[in-house]
């Protein structure tokens, strides 16, 4: 969507900035960051097309974690992309992550992880009541 706007707005700067941080090559050092986050939100999504995939879990897993990564990839391409390049050609540099970034994500995947698995354990998947019913001590007349 972006590409098309940068194409189809006619505006030569916007498009250039465009092709100059993202889509080419020889200019763009984040080049392969952009055509994963194409590939993973609209090329796998392509599989959906063909009935078999639709309905095989497997398929259906694998297309959820392509696209979950490939929106990984457009939070880095917008973030990164910005900040590698900066109005000054001076301070043009690759972005590497300090130490502060890196804890940051990984404690964010932490907060994640612990909220996620008390959510599992306060509020379980199965109603408690549906797994009484099946149970084998809830008909107290069966072997009588």
């Amino acid at each position: 969507m972006e590409f098309f706007i940068a194409w189809y707005g006619a505006n030569e700067y916007e498009f250039s900035v465009f092709a100059n941080s993202r889509v080419r090559p020889d200019r763009a050092p984040y080049w392969w960051a952009y055509w994963t986050m194409i590939t993973c939100n609209v090329v796998f999504p392509q599989l959906f097309w063909f009935r078999r995939c639709r309905q095989s879990p497997v398929v259906i897993w694998i297309v959820a974690l392509a696209v979950t990564i490939g929106m990984w990839f457009e939070r880095f391409v917008i973030i990164v992309t910005s900040l590698h390049r900066a109005f000054l050609p001076g301070e043009w540099h690759m972005f590497f992550p300090t130490w502060v970034d890196i804890l940051i994500f990984v404690g964010s995947c932490g907060i994640f992880l612990t909220l996620f698995l008390l959510f599992l354990k306060f509020l379980p998947v199965f109603a408690l009541a549906e797994v009484k019913i099946v149970m084998p001590q809830a008909s107290p007349h069966e072997h009588h």
